[in-house]
């Protein structure tokens, strides 16, 4: 290996209403960073059933949250330990995590790359 930390980008897509729930669960084993996107997708659940202006409209796509999270201090698997356990009801629609390599990071504002582009110096936080 060439010595620096790896890193991993887990991605989740999940119902709206458990959007709390997943973000207290990252914050009980200090996630530090989120990026959420409202998204539409659909999956074994194939859309909804609506009626506009009494005409049924089948609508194939469901609105979902999609959670971004690059991990390298927290150990992957209890990242997608605490996913699954504040996201799971046993029914279709609970969600779908995705776990990629990432390459590399760069924190624009310092030029810092790797784990350091993540995490912020102390006197960075204090100040």
């Amino acid at each position: 290996a060439d010595g620096r930390e790896k890193l991993t980008n887990v991605v989740v897509i999940f119902k709206q209403a458990k959007l709390q729930n997943f973000i207290e669960a990252m914050e009980a084993i200090d996630v530090k960073g989120i990026t959420v996107t409202n998204v539409l997708g659909c999956g074994m659940q194939n859309g909804q059933r609506n009626y506009y202006r009494g005409t049924t409209v089948e609508m194939n796509l469901l609105p979902k949250v999609k959670a971004e999270i690059a991990v390298c201090a927290v150990p992957v698997e209890k990242v997608v330990n605490a996913a699954k356990s504040a996201l799971y009801t046993g029914n279709y629609g609970d969600g779908k995590m995705f776990i990629y390599d990432i390459e590399n990071v760069i924190k624009i504002r310092t030029g810092e790359e790797g784990y350091n582009a993540l995490h912020d110096s102390e006197e960075w936080e204090k100040s």
